[in-house]
């Protein structure tokens, strides 16, 4: 097939106005769903079928003010309304014969020039509350598969390698590393069966920024996946994907159904010599199946659990094979810098930190919802202008990154840049882009002992000191909770949370001391304020 059948097998007849209703993550649990079956049977008893489509989209952002509804009219005078209940579907669609500004009683808008859609610089994001993510057709009409077709067609697999190193797109997983670097890595790799693996293992407490693109736009991810086979040599790839996201496997399912029929799965794509395959794994719910020899021994059929590095994936990885993997946002910013260049996507971002980062922001802040934001901006214009602080007066008081793994920076360090640089300076990580909120009510101890629970709870246990170095901090914290702590417990604190850093096997016990550490930098007085009463800390 063709790209350009490719594209009149997905042409329809433009209707003068678009009603787009959220139905995944938190807009479908508000009744988003029913939401749009209603505002269906609205247009219907108005007779507007003909001019009017009732669309279910993905992820709007603004999570926290769902369920969503956007009015697109003919002359681009969008509005977007919030809260809607199924019984205010039919006022919407009453208003649609009116301006559409007109204003109702009992309907909520959200101003669209507000900061929290216009601060942000949209390109994982860039079709997600835009196109039905169960029809290929939308995929298609807004550029999709042109980035595959181009690579097929007009680039070698070395070329594409360069455009992705050009770029400086760094993995979007957590660690940063240069994606260019670790494709090139695959592509070098004798020739023979190779493989190219999607994680969308994410756990973090808090983030949901993988499961929103699934469900919002799965075609992309298919997309980057296809071209990153292409560019090392592979013909199989893996999602593998928590159990816990339902919806995102659905989706995921119906997409590759679809890219089969249409010929973009499979074998001879665009009439190329690429053949490719992928096949969905479902994850069981470990957290330690984020990491990726942990990730690789479960798509095996084995236990999910760490193994020494080296070999690196790159070398030896699913079945003794060259692997090449990368997390859900890295593949869906790839067919966006093959469409529009490498200058194009450096162009964004700082030095080092290239192109944008999307975020799951959560907490206590007004607007919570899924952001995609240009790096460099800083945490103030992330929580104070696009999160509108706070609810309820409150004063923010420290925002953790990096889930787990991450740590809590004060709001007097709030104008750092968000680059992965800076953020290590500080004593967190970009993570895969869970950012937490705190106020004033918060109490860092108990942060730290939430996040050193769930590492606890989550420890595959073939190592030492993750094993048994979680469960003593978890202890120790527990004795700071309830002011039985001594400057003693203090002072082994900090020296256990120095060893399990140091030594445990793999990330997730090497990462684990982090929040305790970042509260302790920055609020230490809190730990000596829970101390036992009568106990003070002896000056070093």
């Amino acid at each position: 097939m063709t790209l350009e059948q490719l594209r009149q097998s997905a042409s329809a007849a433009p209707k003068k106005c678009r009603i787009c209703c959220c139905t995944v993550g938190g807009c479908l649990s508000a009744n988003g769903a029913v939401v749009k079956e209603h505002l269906k049977t609205a247009v219907a008893a108005s007779n507007l079928t003909a001019q009017v489509q009732v669309s279910g989209v993905g992820c709007m952002g603004l999570c926290s003010q769902g369920p969503l509804v956007r009015v697109e009219s003919e002359d681009g005078a969008d509005v977007l309304y919030r809260q809607v209940t199924p019984e205010q579907s039919a006022a919407i669609v009453a208003l649609l014969t009116q301006s559409p500004h007109a204003e109702s009683s009992n309907l909520k808008t959200q101003p669209i020039d507000s900061p929290f859609f216009t601060r942000q610089h949209r390109i994982v994001l860039e079709n997600s509350g835009r196109i039905n993510p169960e029809k290929i057709e939308g995929y298609i009409a807004a550029s999709g598969y042109e980035a595959l077709y181009h690579c097929l067609r007009e680039m070698s697999p070395d070329e594409v390698v360069d455009e992705i190193t050009r770029s400086g797109l760094r993995g979007r997983g957590g660690a940063g590393y240069p994606t260019g670097l670790k494709w090139a890595t695959v592509a070098k790799m004798p020739s023979g069966q190779k493989y190219v693996v999607c994680n969308a293992d994410e756990g973090d407490p808090g983030a949901y920024m993988d499961r929103s693109v699934l469900e919002s736009d799965p075609h992309r991810v298919l997309e980057g996946l296809a071209i990153a086979a292409y560019a090392v040599g592979a013909n199989q790839g893996y999602i593998y994907v928590r159990g816990e996201y339902p919806l995102a496997i659905n989706h995921l399912q119906t997409a590759i159904r679809q890219a089969k029929r249409h010929g973009l799965l499979g074998s001879q794509i665009f009439d190329s010599p690429f053949d490719f395959r992928v096949d969905l794994r479902m994850g069981a719910g470990a957290f330690v199946c984020g990491e990726e020899t942990a990730l690789m021994a479960s798509i095996e059929g084995k236990r999910g659990i760490p193994r020494p590095r080296p070999p690196y994936p790159a070398e030896s990885g699913l079945w003794g094979c060259p692997t090449l993997i990368n997390n859900v946002e890295t593949y869906a910013n790839i067919a966006p810098i093959i469409r529009n260049g490498a200058a194009w996507f450096a162009s964004i971002g700082t030095e080092q930190s290239k192109g944008t980062k999307v975020f799951s922001l959560t907490g206590k802040v007004k607007n919570a919802g899924l952001i995609e934001v240009p790096m460099g901006i800083s945490l103030k214009e992330i929580v104070e202008e696009m999160g509108q602080g706070a609810p309820d007066g409150s004063q923010v008081k420290a925002v953790q990154t990096g889930g787990p793994s991450g740590g809590c920076i004060p709001a007097d360090a709030f104008d750092t840049s968000v680059d992965y640089e800076s953020l290590k300076k500080l004593g967190s990580i970009m993570g895969s882009g869970g950012m937490i909120v705190m106020d004033e009510h918060t109490h860092m101890v108990d942060v730290a002992q939430f996040f050193m629970q769930f590492c606890m709870d989550e420890s595959c246990g073939k190592c030492i000191p993750c094993r048994a170095g979680t469960v003593q901090l978890y202890q120790l914290l527990t004795k700071f909770k309830e002011h039985r702590a001594t400057p003693a417990d203090l002072e082994q604190l900090e020296m256990l949370c120095d060893v399990v850093k140091h030594t445990s096997l793999c990330g997730l016990g090497q990462a684990a001391p982090n929040p305790v550490l970042s509260t302790l930098r920055y609020f230490r007085d809190e730990y000596l304020a829970a101390m036992a009463v009568g106990v003070v800390e002896v000056p070093a």
